[in-house]
Formats: C-alpha cells, sequence, structure tokens
C-alpha cells in the first residue's frame, strides 16, 4: 500500500506540473483530470474512502466536465496558445519555485516532528454530511453560489 501512496503521489505531482507547461488548453485539462484521480488514489490509501470517492466524482467528473465545456464554448484560437508560449519562460518559474521549496521545507519540519504512533480514523458519511449541514453550512452555499456565478459568466462570455 505504500508504493501505490508514492506512486499516486508522483503522479499527481508530474500531472500537476504537466497542466502548468502545458500550451494546449485540452491537454492540460485532461492532465489535471489525471492529477485529480491520482489525488482520489491517495485518499484512498489514507482510509478515507469516501473523501476519495467525492474526489473523483465531484472533482474529476463534475467540475472538470463543466470547464471542458467552458473551454468549448470560449473557442480559444492559435492566437492564445500563442500569448501562452510567450508566458511560460523560465523566469517565471523562479518565485514559484522558491515558494515551493519554502513550502516543502515546512511540509518536511511538520512530518518530521510527529509522533509515528498515529492512529488512523474513519470517517463515515454521517460525519462529513453533519459537519457540511452543520457548522459549514454558510460555507457550502457560499461555494455554491461562487460555481453559479462562475457559470453564468461563461454563458455570458460565450454567448455572442
Amino acid at each position: 500500500m505504500i508504493t501505490l501512496f508514492y506512486l499516486a503521489g508522483a503522479i499527481a505531482v508530474i500531472s500537476t506540473a504537466a497542466v502548468i507547461v502545458q500550451t494546449n488548453i485540452v491537454h492540460a485539462l485532461l492532465y489535471l483530470i489525471l492529477s485529480l484521480l491520482a489525488v482520489a488514489v491517495v485518499f484512498y490509501v489514507l482510509g478515507a474512502p469516501f473523501a476519495a470517492a467525492l474526489e473523483a466524482i465531484v472533482y474529476a467528473g463534475a467540475i472538470l466536465v463543466l470547464f471542458l465545456f467552458v473551454i468549448m464554448m470560449l473557442n480559444l484560437g492559435q492566437h492564445t496558445r500563442d500569448q501562452e508560449r510567450s508566458w511560460l519562460s523560465a523566469r517565471m518559474f523562479v518565485a514559484p519555485g522558491i515558494m515551493s521549496a519554502l513550502l516543502l521545507g515546512q511540509f518536511l519540519n511538520v512530518m518530521s516532528q510527529i509522533d509515528q504512533d498515529m492512529t488512523i480514523t474513519r470517517v463515515g458519511v454521517m460525519e462529513v454530511s453533519a459537519l457540511l449541514f452543520g457548522p459549514y453550512v454558510l460555507a457550502v452555499e457560499l461555494a455554491s453560489i461562487l460555481l453559479l456565478a462562475g457559470l453564468v459568466s461563461a454563458y455570458h462570455l460565450a454567448k455572442k
């Protein structure tokens, strides 16, 4: 299982990097789907099958299909691809690289201080739904309004 965890983590990191450097938007979207599915495998291996199923169904399924439809409606051409290529220079990756290295250092620092005798707790559907519709109901509703606003905006952008 530990091998599957590291393999899925490596696939997630590599495919996420491919999303960033890809100039074809549809190929970038396919890499993003691969990244989200790899993260779902990581969730499953860590003992959260419900979170893995939600990751695969909600993110890799529904939201990215919406992204694909928006990309198809906007119909970006060769001009956009050339503009993205001009943005992808080596100096554009310096600041994100430094921030990623700082985050990695912080992560390794925290992981070195954790006690090795951690217990794994399974969280079921009832516990997640009680939290989502209890103290976090406002955040869930605000996220749904934000997604609706994005959908309406995409429609108006692609209307012409």
